[in-house]
């Protein structure tokens, strides 16, 4: 393996040389790239990105990759819009144009490498016909410790240097790779980079057979078996979280739905109030701002936290106060509901948990806490599942805020 590396570092006609070291136009094209790529989400945003590749700012963006020597001469290809196919899909379906720039956006705005593996989970669970991980090639420019490129040659190095057989349209087999590439450069961390765009140059060149490979690396069956492994718990985890999210979203809508139809002033926490459900926006549901109350900055900061908030309509009182727990503490949301309480002292709003069926007896041991039950405080709870059975009902029968109480339960 370093002989290997040897050759290609040593070699001045290899992209070791030519491209990656004291190469000032490449370190020039990092910022280009990220000004381009903020160009692309703020035109996708303010829907003036084109039906094509053709004159938009994804081609000014693809333009820089690809004069960034022979390892990114590709690059362009897979997002040129293909008629026949209808691919890549990100041109003609508003859908899957709007996700992309908000991937992007995403990915622009952290350096947290958990967060952006999500994102590339939740982009490949998407399935956006005929975007898949060249996408990476972008990645590369914003992140170039965290995300290799890839390309035809890339994938082919790499399965002729470690005997794989990585797909190379694959976003699940991308990741593994890039595990295993991560893996490899801290293992000969002394011959190459932080930014991977070394090592993928190496992968090149072999994929090229500009170097000629056999199975050179250690790396054994039994740490891609460890690879796999950890590749589908980071699925899994994405998935649930997304299943999670789901939920939640979906308990909120009911609650604002509810409660609009009985006419009050309904609004979401500051965090959520630009989710949906099913394509109905909390924002067009809400009112526009939280009401002025009379408590601290600290105070108010928690109260706007609390997931769903009911107002008398056209004033500042709280007339009931929703947390919503699928995975999360119970205890957390029953203090941020106390702290309401106290902060308001004539208050008479009634607090509510909604929660999964399976946490019911969670919530009984959390209500007969002695600190809760010893209480002046009442918080009742309400299943998801009698929430989402009831909900229509609720609307057109209730007439006050006490019709939550029909469905409602208490130790």
């Amino acid at each position: 393996m370093e002989k290997l590396i040897k050759q290609y570092k040593q070699n001045q006609d290899l992209v070791y040389n030519t491209w990656f070291i004291n190469n000032a136009d490449r370190l020039k094209a990092f910022s280009s790239i990220k000004k381009g790529i903020n160009q692309v989400v703020d035109d996708i945003k303010k829907e003036e990105f084109p039906n094509s590749i053709k004159d938009s700012s994804l081609e000014f963006v693809l333009k820089c990759i690809t004069e960034q020597k022979e390892v990114f001469k590709g690059a362009k290809h897979p997002f040129d819009w293909k008629p026949k196919l209808r691919i890549p899909d990100i041109y003609e379906n508003q859908e899957n144009k709007k996700y992309f720039g908000q991937f992007l956006e995403n990915c622009l705005a952290t350096s947290n490498e958990s967060k952006l593996l999500k994102e590339v989970i939740k982009l490949d669970e998407r399935k956006i016909k005929g975007l898949g991980p060249a996408v990476a090639s972008i990645l590369y420019f914003l992140h170039p410790t965290i995300f290799p490129p890839c390309n035809t040659a890339i994938v082919n190095g790499f399965n002729i240097l470690f005997n794989q057989k990585v797909k190379l349209g694959s976003w699940s087999e991308y990741l593994k790779m890039r595990e295993v590439i991560i893996q490899q450069n801290e293992k000969f961390k002394n011959h190459f980079s932080t930014d991977l765009g070394a090592f993928s140059g190496f992968l090149f060149e072999i994929g090229k057979n500009n170097i000629l490979a056999g199975q050179e690396s250690t790396f054994t069956d039994k740490d891609w078996e460890k690879i796999e492994k950890q590749s589908l718990k980071n699925r899994k985890k994405v998935v649930d979280e997304k299943e999670e999210n789901q939920l939640h979203s979906e308990m909120q809508y009911h609650l604002l739905k509810i409660g609009k139809a009985l006419n009050y002033d309904v609004i979401a926490a500051s965090n959520d109030r630009s989710r949906d459900y099913n394509g109905d926006k909390f924002s067009f549901i809400s009112i526009d701002k939280f009401p002025k109350i009379d408590v601290n900055k600290d105070t108010l900061k928690t109260i706007e936290l609390i997931d769903i908030v009911w107002f008398k309509k056209g004033t500042n009182q709280i007339v009931c106060a929703f947390e919503v727990e699928k995975s999360t503490s119970i205890y957390s949301g029953i203090l941020r509901l106390t702290d309401l309480s106290f902060s308001l002292p004539e208050d008479q709003s009634k607090l509510y948990i909604v929660l999964p069926d399976n946490r019911e007896k969670e919530m009984k041991m959390q209500l007969n806490r002695p600190s809760v039950k010893n209480s002046d405080l009442e918080i009742l709870y309400i299943l998801t599942s009698d929430l989402r059975e009831h909900c229509d009902a609720l609307c057109k029968l209730g007439e006050s805020h006490h019709i939550m109480e029909k469905i409602a339960k208490t130790v």
